[in-house]
């Protein structure tokens, strides 16, 4: 009835029961499987529940009891489709949002038909039909921190709605009659509490997911501190190793400096050096000068006397 191809469910023909389907089969299924089918029968019994229920007046007994077993009808297939949904895993997102739907229309056209034919007081309807749509605008505002799980109380709140909407539905009287008053006063009773349960419950999970972003928060900043704290020591690192770098260039400069300023100081030692070895010879030369410019002296003298 999902249309899954035999190749889909590993060869054999037809998936295992409880078994997860391939993903080609969960496409294939997405829409027209027969949990979708079955709630969107339930959304079409809503009008035609209406017409019957409201038939001739209201008040004849043979379009009451059709409509009962419509009414019926949409509550079994209400149990039906969510465990087809997910013993064969055909949940789908049209399936989420439309089987609450479903159920709220369905519940919701029963009350206000009983209200306003007189069978029902209106602030009953007002109760279970406000403790409805505040519950499931509260699944809403809270979905961001998690989902409010049905709780056993909660069932037994729509079996017991379900029970005491049908026997209303019904022209019932005598101890019938009596019997679904007190069956509507359990039904109004389990919805206020389990109604109270679910708002104590999306207090909490609001309260622990707020916690818990606050930890998240609390926990990444610490981690960006941490980072910008092994950046800065990195930085830190980087500058003294240009520091050194720095000091270890000027250094090599310095030692240039130095060698170039000792070699001029050896070649200014090796000019006074050569230097220093002609002097003696110019002295020597200076000395020989002298020697004979004294004998010349001497000689001239003589040759003076002799011609006297």
């Amino acid at each position: 009835m999902t249309g899954v191809p035999a190749s889909a469910a590993g060869g054999s023909g037809r998936p295992a029961p409880g078994g997860k389907l391939g993903a080609a089969a969960v496409n294939q299924a997405s829409l027209w499987n027969i949990a979708n089918i079955l709630t969107m029968v339930r959304l079409l019994l809503v009008p035609g529940f209406v017409a019957l229920m409201l038939a001739d007046g209201g008040y004849d007994p043979a379009w009451r009891s059709l409509a009962w077993a419509a009414f019926a009808i949409a509550m079994i297939t209400d149990l039906f489709d969510g465990h087809l949904a997910r013993t064969y895993n055909l949940v789908t997102d049209f399936g989420k949002i439309a089987d609450p739907i479903a159920d709220k229309a369905i519940m919701g056209a029963a009350l206000i038909c009983l209200s306003s034919l007189g069978d029902l007081p209106w602030w009953v309807t007002g109760v279970i039909l406000g403790r409805e749509l505040g519950i499931t605008l509260l699944r809403f505002l809270v979905i961001r921190f998690g989902v409010i799980p049905a709780s056993r109380g909660g069932k037994m709140k729509t079996l017991a709605q379900g029970t005491a909407v049908g026997m209303y539905v019904l022209a019932l009287t005598g101890p019938l009659a009596t019997l679904r008053f007190w069956m509507m006063a359990v039904a109004v009773v389990l919805t206020v509490v389990t109604g109270l349960d679910y708002v104590r419950q999306a207090v909490v999970l609001r309260r622990q997911g707020l916690a818990e972003r606050a930890a998240a928060k609390a926990e990444a900043e610490g981690a960006a501190v941490d980072t910008a704290g092994v950046g800065a020591g990195a930085g830190v690192a980087v500058v003294a190793e240009g520091v050194a770098g720095v000091s270890g260039t000027s250094g090599g400069a310095g030692s240039g400096v130095g060698a170039e300023e000792g070699g001029a100081s050896e070649a200014r030692g090796a000019h006074g050096g050569a230097k220093g070895a002609q002097t003696p010879e110019r002295a020597a030369v200076a000395e020989t000068g002298g020697t004979a410019g004294v004998a010349g002296a001497r000689e001239s003298a003589r040759g003076e006397e002799s011609e006297r």
